[in-house]
């Protein structure tokens, strides 16, 4: 790739902000608890033709890239990719080698974000962040276009302390809106919801019952092995610990809410015993049911 040819920006239409390394010190010096994580560079490169970024020392922060339209490729520690539209990348903070860039043919659209912070090597780990994973693919994110532009929109009004924390908060949404995008995006099919939503659902309409995981299951045709693996796998528990937190959860509200006696509230969420139930709500909750409405009365 002839070096005439390399842009690092300067495209027609972009947006990019460059915030001040002094500006961030200067926020976290005076109060850094905001700024687990923040924002030291946006930008949003349509049709970005010879768009090329090389650094051989990889990069301190973060960076996701979103390509709406066109192809672009990236290498990371002798590993190339290649990035279409409607597929993200996240490259984690890394001191291996990187270097990304727009396809000759049909260059790239993209919108991105470089994020840094205290926590950033922390919150890669957990979220298993990693620099092999490679593009994902996802439906056109519009939630995501609409955060980036009330960040980018907010830091145009300046870098106060106001902004700043605006737009730190408005990152976590950001990136949720991608790594957990099926929570955030209507698929083609109408917003249809996917097994586990409408598991949920009928969990929280029949917290009065006594489901079993084979009731579960049937209301969605599935084996009751299937729904379990399904369920535990996108939830992280089990489908009937999932729907006893519901029922604890709703137990909480009833006893901050009203005046009804623990057994009449146990009868409401299907535990005939009350006495089982407040063993079951204080293994869940961490205090009896009657040690917690008398100290949810001192939380108003």
């Amino acid at each position: 790739m002839s070096s005439i040819l390399k842009r690092r920006d300067g495209f027609q239409g972009e947006k990019l902000i460059n915030i001040p390394e002094k500006v961030w010190k200067d926020a976290l010096k005076k109060n850094p608890a905001p700024f687990q994580i923040y924002i030291p560079q946006i930008g949003y490169f349509p049709k970005a033709e010879f768009h090329y970024r090389e650094r051989r020392k990889g990069c301190e922060d973060n960076i996701l890239i979103y390509c709406i339209k066109g192809k672009g490729h990236y290498i990371i520690d002798n590993t190339r990719f290649e990035v279409v539209a409607n597929q993200f990348i996240l490259l984690p903070a890394t001191d291996k080698y990187m270097r990304y860039w727009a396809d000759h043919d049909d260059p790239w659209t993209i919108y991105w974000v470089h994020y840094t912070g205290a926590i950033i090597h922390e919150l890669n780990k957990s979220l298993n962040i990693n620099i092999f994973k490679g593009p994902v693919q996802i439906p056109f994110n519009v939630k995501a276009i609409e955060i980036w532009e009330g960040i980018y929109q907010c830091l145009e009004m300046g870098y106060s302390i106001d902004n700043l924390c605006n737009t730190s908060f408005c990152l976590y949404h950001l990136l949720a809106s991608f790594i957990y995008s099926e929570k955030h995006i209507l698929t083609e099919n109408g917003g249809q919801k996917d097994i586990i939503t409408e598991s949920i659902i009928n969990m929280k309409s029949n917290l009065d019952k006594k489901l079993t995981v084979e009731d579960m299951a049937g209301l969605l045709n599935l084996s009751s092995s299937h729904f379990s693996n399904v369920f535990r796998k996108n939830t992280g528990m089990p489908p009937i610990d999932y729907f006893i937190n519901l029922k604890m959860q709703r137990a909480c509200q009833l006893l901050y809410a009203n005046e009804s006696r623990i057994k009449a509230i146990a009868m409401q969420l299907g535990y005939d015993d009350p006495y089982y139930f407040s063993r079951i709500f204080k293994k869940y909750m961490g205090s009896s049911p009657g040690k917690y409405k008398l100290l949810s009365k001192k939380l108003i």
